[in-house]
This record gives C-alpha cells, sequence and structure tokens, in this order.
C-alpha cells in the first residue's frame, strides 16, 4: 500500500514514513512562523490567538484560548472544539491527528507526543517514524505537566491528574493519576 504514496500521505495512512521529507520541512518551518507569531504578540494583542496560528489548525473553534508560549509541530493535524483552554507551555506534537473536544482544558506544561520512532536505531537515523492519534473528548480536565501518548483516547469528563503519563485508553468520566496513568476513581 505505501507504494508510490508520498510521505506525508504514509503519515495521513498511520503507516511508517520518514520524518525528514523536504516536504515535512516545510510544513514544520510554517507551524514555527506560526507560532513565533502567537508567541509574541502583546498580551492586550492577543485575543483567543495569532491569526497565523488560528489558520495552521485544521479545525478550530472561535472561542479557543491559547496561552503563551505554545508550541506545535505541524498544526494542520489538530482539531480544537468550543472552549478548548490550552495554558501556558502546551506542546502538541501533531503527527497524527489530535482532537480536543468542547470544554476541555488543558494545564500548564501539558504535552502531547503522536509519533512513535522506530526501535531499529539505523531506521530511526533516517527518520523513520509512525504517526498515531489521539483524541480527548469533551469536558475533560488535564492536570498541569501530564504527558499524552499517541494512540489514547480520553473519554468525555475524565480527568487526568498533574503530572500524569497517560500511556493508555482513559474511559468516561474516570480519574487518572501517576506514571504511568493509573485509575482511581470514576469511569465505567
Amino acid at each position: 500500500m505505501t507504494m508510490g504514496m508520498s510521505e506525508r500521505d504514509k503519515m495521513a495512512a498511520g503507516e511508517w514514513y520518514s520524518c525528514l521529507d523536504p516536504e515535512f520541512d516545510g510544513i514544520r518551518g510554517a507551524a514555527r512562523i506560526a507560532v513565533h507569531a502567537h508567541n509574541t504578540l502583546h498580551p492586550g494583542e492577543r485575543g483567543s490567538m495569532a491569526p497565523e496560528l488560528r489558520a495552521l489548525f485544521a479545525e478550530v473553534a472561535d472561542d479557543v484560548f491559547i496561552e503563551a508560549p505554545f508550541h506545535c509541530s505541524y498544526g494542520i493535524n489538530t482539531r480544537l472544539g468550543s472552549r478548548v483552554y490550552l495554558n501556558a507551555g502546551c506542546t502538541i506534537l501533531d503527527s497524527g491527528r489530535v482532537c480536543i473536544g468542547a470544554d476541555t482544558m488543558l494545564g500548564p506544561g501539558v504535552h502531547i507526543y503522536c509519533a512513535e520512532h522506530h526501535k531499529d536505531p539505523v531506521l530511526r537515523a533516517k527518520g523513520l517514524e509512525i504517526a498515531l492519534p489521539v483524541e480527548i473528548g469533551k469536558n475533560v480536565w488535564v492536570g498541569g505537566g501530564a504527558i499524552i501518548l499517541g494512540g489514547v483516547t480520553i473519554g468525555n469528563g475524565a480527568l487526568v491528574g498533574a503530572g500524569a503519563v497517560v500511556t493508555k485508553d482513559v474511559p468516561p468520566g474516570a480519574t487518572v493519576v501517576g506514571n504511568p496513568a493509573r485509575q482511581i476513581g470514576g469511569g465505567a
């Protein structure tokens, strides 16, 4: 299936691809410019986000608010629902699709990592990775410093404790804490 596909097509299809492809250099460059524009706006001019950053995202509701500093690797794979709030220092490495549902809040320094790098050091040096999606439901609270790894779905109304490292799906309404995150309450 990968024959004749571009590296970007392979990334979108969830197949192994090389992140060293020149097309990705251009996309990451555009993301850096948009992130810089957002992070350097005077606070009185910021509104919800810089127009360059808003234009970068795959989908973004009008009432999303992103504090500075913020970082994303591509932006083009990120979808943010209504009233999403990202506190200062959030990072979204969105080689895979990242969807954050309405009324979800991420505390300061929350990181989302979609890429899984190849375990073979020779292939890893060639930039081979696979992009795993992250789905965060509606009305989710993610505490400061939490890390969410690729391939994870966090259900509606879940709570992720500060500093948690989320490596597995979180059921709707559940509370998870720790490293690796484990359920301590709620949920199905």
